[in-house]
């Protein structure tokens, strides 16, 4: 089991309060608006839970921010990194209109950001409080800062890593020719949680034909002999940060059709990984995997982006795909994950969570790429 802490000072410094509300100014906007999920989290360390009760971290261009929270859940918040702020908790009551207040306490503004979960309700809401206001997305003023990992996200994430891991080197012995999906996905899930993670997000098991579906998930299909499976797994730890790795396994001797493109997928996810480097386009280290593909014939079974970025969340910025120009920098972490999909037959795509270093980038999962035969 994976056992790292992390001070949660290091992971959410206060100092990252004071740099969200220079990149709202410089943005034009006149506040931001955070609710709970992964912008709020960023922000303040604060895992708020999603209720239709507004909590709502207010953060002006300029003034003092406030955090708008139902009283019932002030103990909580009181008690979360959030409280290490310095800002003012603002308590709300049943009967008060929590909208009304952040509105009255903000005054005219030209444009506000919006978190990017907040629920279509709250955004509504505020829109009627504000009606004079412009939403737009907070996630175009958070994004520069929340690609850029510091050493202490880059740590939670090699942790979230290892972990997985650590349940990818358990798979072989879960996996039977005559158990279900559903059957080894719980059992991986158990796993995932005793290997450190605070809870699971998701869990696939593509045998056979499921395979060739990328986000397969679960079914109750029994698993033959002979067959690949592809297994996708993450969960998010108590850091907040994210695990996200695929691999494949056969059970039993696999066709020589799939065993042939196999190591074309290998060729390529090593070809991407090795092209990432500072100053490269996302797209380009796409690109990297792809020509693999594409050479060898299986082009138009490559049937997705090579990678999205990974943190609070599992898909978050920057994407690795056809098209995104932005160029690498140190401590931007993303996936790698090309995938070969005969569809109706079986499919492969292997996966690893990569950082950007400063002249390289980092795998952080470490578990054999080798197709498992079992």
């Amino acid at each position: 089991m994976t056992t790292t802490s992390f001070d949660s000072s290091e992971l959410y410094p206060t100092t990252r309060l004071a740099a969200v509300q220079e990149a709202t100014a410089r943005a034009g906007l006149g506040a931001l608006l955070l609710t709970p999920g992964p912008d709020l989290r960023y922000v303040t360390g604060y895992e708020a839970m999603p209720l239709e009760r507004l909590t709502c971290l207010v953060v002006p261009a300029s003034g003092e921010p406030f955090l708008m929270v139902p009283r019932l859940e002030l103990p909580a918040a009181r008690h979360s990194p959030a409280d290490r702020l310095g800002v003012e908790f603002v308590a709300w009551d049943e009967t008060d209109d929590p909208y009304a207040r952040v509105a009255s306490r903000l005054g005219a503004v030209g444009r506000v950001g919006l978190a990017d979960r907040m629920w279509a309700m709250q955004s509504i809401r505020f829109r009627d409080a504000m009606p004079g206001t412009e939403q737009v997305l907070a996630g175009g003023v958070l994004r520069e800062l929340r690609m850029r990992k510091s050493p202490a996200e880059a740590a939670a994430l090699a942790e979230a890593g290892a972990a997985i891991d650590e349940v990818h080197a358990l798979v072989p012995g879960l996996l039977k020719a005559g158990r279900t999906e559903r059957e080894v996905g719980k059992d991986i899930a158990e796993a995932i949680v005793a290997a450190g993670h605070a809870r699971v997000d998701f869990v696939i098991v593509g045998s056979g034909p499921n395979g060739a579906s990328p986000h397969h998930e679960l079914s109750d299909r029994v698993i033959q002999a002979g067959e690949p499976v592809v297994v996708d797994i993450g969960g998010t730890m108590p850091s907040g940060y994210c695990s996200d790795s695929t691999r494949v396994y056969s059970v039993g001797e696999p066709p020589a059709e799939f065993v042939r493109y196999y190591e074309v997928l290998q060729r390529a996810q090593e070809a991407a990984c090795a092209h990432v480097r500072p100053g490269v386009t996302c797209a380009s280290v796409d690109a990297a995997a792809r020509e693999v593909i594409e050479e060898a014939g299986y082009g138009d079974l490559f049937i997705h982006r090579t990678g999205h970025g990974i943190g609070l969340e599992t898909h978050e910025e920057p994407y690795i795909v056809a098209g995104n120009d932005e160029l690498m920098e140190p401590g931007f972490a993303f996936s790698v994950e090309p995938g070969i999909y005969l569809a109706g037959e079986h499919g492969a795509r292997i996966e690893d969570i990569l950082i950007c270093g400063e002249t390289a980038g980092e795998r952080l999962n470490h578990s054999t790429r080798d197709l498992v035969v079992v």
